[in-house]
C-alpha cells in the first residue's frame, strides 16, 4: 500500500499513532484480499477544517470525528479491480481533536480512538456502510475485528 499520513494540525502525531494507523490499513486491506498498492491519504486535521469539509461536502454545518473520501464506486466496479490495479482507494480525514474528545468520553486510549476511526474510514473506502443495522452491525463487526488484530482491544 502507498500510505500518505499529513498532520494539519498544530498538535504533535508521534510515531506510535503512525504506526496505528499504518497498521490498521494494511490489515483491513489484508482482511479484504486487497494485495495490490492501493494509494490512501489520512489527513489529520483540526474541528474547524473537518466542519469545513463536512459542510461543503455533505451539507452538514457541524464538525465530526471522521470523513471518508472514496474515489470507487464498489456499485460500478468489482473488488477484484482493487487487486489487480494500484490505484487511488481515497481518503481519510480524522479531526485530532475529537480524537482526544472522543477517547476521554468512552474511556479509552487515544490510540484506541485512532485505531477506530481509521478502520471505520477504511472500510468506508472499502466500500462499507452503516445505513442499515444489518450493514452497521457488518461493518461493526469488522472495525472490533481489525482493533484486535493490531491489539486496540477495549
Amino acid at each position: 500500500m502507498n500510505l500518505f499520513i499529513e498532520n494539519h494540525t498544530n498538535q504533535s502525531l508521534n510515531d506510535k499513532h503512525k504506526k496505528i494507523i499504518s497498521d490498521v490499513v494494511r490489515f483491513a486491506l489484508e482482511l479484504e484480499d486487497i494485495h495490490s498498492e492501493p494509494e490512501i491519504g489520512v489527513h489529520i486535521v483540526d474541528n474547524e477544517e473537518i466542519k469545513n469539509l463536512n459542510k461543503k461536502f455533505r451539507s452538514i454545518d457541524k464538525d465530526t470525528d471522521v470523513l471518508s473520501f472514496p474515489m470507487i464506486e464498489f456499485d460500478e466496479q468489482p473488488k477484484d479491480v482493487l487487486i489487480k490495479k494500484n490505484i487511488l482507494l481515497g481518503d481519510i480525514v480524522i479531526s485530532l481533536p475529537k480524537v482526544c474528545e472522543q477517547a476521554k468520553e468512552y474511556g479509552h486510549t487515544i490510540e484506541r480512538e485512532i485505531g477506530f476511526l481509521t478502520a471505520h474510514g477504511i472500510l468506508h473506502l472499502l466500500g462499507y456502510d452503516h445505513i442499515s443495522s444489518e450493514d452497521e452491525k457488518i461493518m461493526f463487526d469488522k472495525q472490533e475485528f481489525i482493533l484486535a488484530k493490531v491489539g486496540l482491544i477495549r
